[in-house]
C-alpha cells in the first residue's frame, strides 16, 4: 500500500548562468565539518518525534537534502556506503522527508537516494525536481531550462527508476521556464498523479503570479526557497502568499551555508570553487558585520544548551508551524545534531526576543551573484 506519510543546487545554478562551471556546492554539512559548530555538552541530538503538514503532506519537523552526497564541494566523493549509512540512521531517528533533485549530481543522488531508503521507502516521503535542461539519458547538463510537457513526464520516468520506486511524493518545478505557461506545467504534472506516478507537487523559487497560477490550475503543496536567518527574502511576500494559500514552505540552505553553524569567522577566506568565494555576503568587507548573526545564535545556543547550527533551525521551525527546513549533509554527526534542533522549543516571548534581535542586524551583500539570481522569481509565459 502507498504510503500518505504524506534544497535547488546552486551548484546547478551557477553551472547553468555560467559563473562558476563544474564547481559542487558547498553544503552546510560540510562547511560544519571543516570548522564546525562547536559540540555543546547534552545538545539535543534525540532526532525527529515531531511532525508537520506541507499542505496535506505530513513530514517530519526536519528532512534531509541529500544533494551533496555524490561530490562534496571540495570536488572529492563520498564513500557510498556511509551515505546509505546516513540516510537509514536519518529514518531510525526519525526523519521522514528526503529531498533530491535530478539536477544534483545530476542523476547521481537520486540514485544514492533509492539505495539508501530501500527497506522503508513506504515509510518515508521522497522529492525530486525538473526543470534544468538535463540530458534524460546521460545527465550531461545542456543550457537553460526545459520544463516543456513531454520533457517533464520523459525526466520523471527517469526519476523512477533511479529513486526505485513507484512514484514521487512531491515533486518540484527547480526553477520557472519563462517559456512555458505554468499551466501546461500543471496539466503535465496532473496527468502523471493520474497515473499515481506523482503524490503532489510544488516549485521552487518562482515568481509570486506564477504560483498563483500554478495553484489555481493544480493545488500546490509545497515552495522551496533559499530561507534562514542569513536571508529573509521569503519573509516579504512569499511566506505571507503560502500561508494565504494553504500551501507548505521548505527552506534550503537553513544553515546559511555553514555561516551559522560558527564555522566561518572574519579570517576566513574561500578556496577557488567554493561557492561563498563568490557570494559577497562572505566577502571580508561584509562578513564583520554578517558576523553579528553568528554571536546571535551562540549566545542563544548557550541559553538554550544547544549549538548555533540548531538554534538556526529551530528559528526557522518557530516562525510557521507548516516551514520544514532541509538541511544537508555528508558527515553522521551533523545529521544527528540537526535532527535534534526539532526538540528545541522557544517560548512566546523568547520568539518575540529572537525576532526583534534578528530583524535589528542588516545582512550586507548579495546571496548570489546577479547571473545566478536571475533564476529566481521568473515569471512563467502567459498561458496561450
Amino acid at each position: 500500500m502507498r504510503s500518505e506519510i504524506t534544497r535547488v543546487s546552486r551548484r546547478s545554478l551557477l553551472a547553468a548562468a555560467g559563473v562558476l562551471a563544474a564547481a559542487p556546492l558547498a553544503s552546510d554539512a560540510y562547511a560544519q565539518s571543516n570548522g564546525a559548530s562547536p559540540i555543546i555538552a547534552n545538545a539535543p541530538q534525540a532526532g525527529v518525534s515531531k511532525r508537520r503538514k506541507l499542505g496535506s503532506l505530513e513530514v517530519s519537523a526536519v528532512g534531509l537534502g541529500v544533494q551533496n552526497m555524490s561530490r562534496t564541494y571540495q570536488m572529492t566523493v563520498p564513500t557510498r556506503t556511509e551515505m546509505h549509512n546516513i540516510i537509514r540512521a536519518a529514518f531510525d531517528h526519525g526523519v521522514t522527508f528526503f529531498d533530491a533533485a535530478e539536477a544534483y549530481g545530476p542523476h547521481e543522488v537520486e540514485r544514492i537516494l533509492g539505495e539508501g531508503i530501500e527497506g522503508f521507502r513506504d515509510k518515508v516521503a521522497i522529492t525530486s525536481k525538473f526543470g534544468w535542461n538535463i540530458d534524460l539519458e546521460t545527465g550531461k547538463r545542456l543550457p537553460g531550462l526545459n520544463s516543456k510537457p513531454d520533457h517533464i513526464k520523459l525526466a520523471v520516468e527517469g526519476m523512477l527508476k533511479r529513486l526505485r520506486t513507484d512514484r514521487i511524493d512531491l515533486l518540484y518545478q527547480h526553477r520557472v521556464d519563462p517559456r512555458v505557461p505554468i499551466e501546461d506545467v500543471a496539466g503535465a504534472v496532473g496527468d502523471l498523479m493520474a497515473e499515481g506516478k506523482v503524490l503532489h507537487w510544488g516549485l521552487s523559487e518562482m515568481g509570486l503570479n506564477t504560483l498563483r497560477r500554478a495553484h489555481a490550475e493544480r493545488p500546490v503543496t509545497a515552495v522551496q526557497s533559499e530561507y534562514s536567518m542569513l536571508w529573509r527574502g521569503p519573509e516579504e511576500s512569499v511566506l505571507a502568499t503560502c500561508e494565504e494559500l494553504g500551501i507548505g514552505f521548505v527552506p534550503w540552505s537553513p544553515l546559511g551555508v555553514g555561516f551559522l553553524t560558527g564555522a566561518i569567522d572574519e579570517a576566513t577566506r574561500f578556496a577557488p570553487g567554493d561557492i561563498r568565494a563568490v557570494e559577497t555576503r562572505f566577502s571580508p568587507d561584509n562578513l564583520t558585520n554578517n558576523l553579528a548573526l553568528v554571536a546571535l545564535v551562540k549566545e542563544w545556543g548557550k541559553r538554550k544548551n544547544a549549538t548555533p547550527g540548531q538554534i538556526a533551525l529551530a528559528w526557522l521551525m518557530a516562525q510557521k508551524p507548516w516551514i520544514v527546513p532541509i538541511s544537508g549533509t555528508t558527515q553522521m554527526a551533523h545529521m544527528l545534531e540537526n535532527t535534534g534542533a526539532a526538540s528545541i522549543e522557544f517560548s512566546p516571548s523568547e520568539v518575540a526576543e529572537l525576532n526583534a534581535a534578528v530583524a535589528a542586524i542588516e545582512v550586507q551583500g548579495q546571496r548570489l551573484p546577479d547571473a545566478v539570481l536571475a533564476y529566481s522569481g521568473v515569471e512563467a509565459a502567459p498561458r496561450s
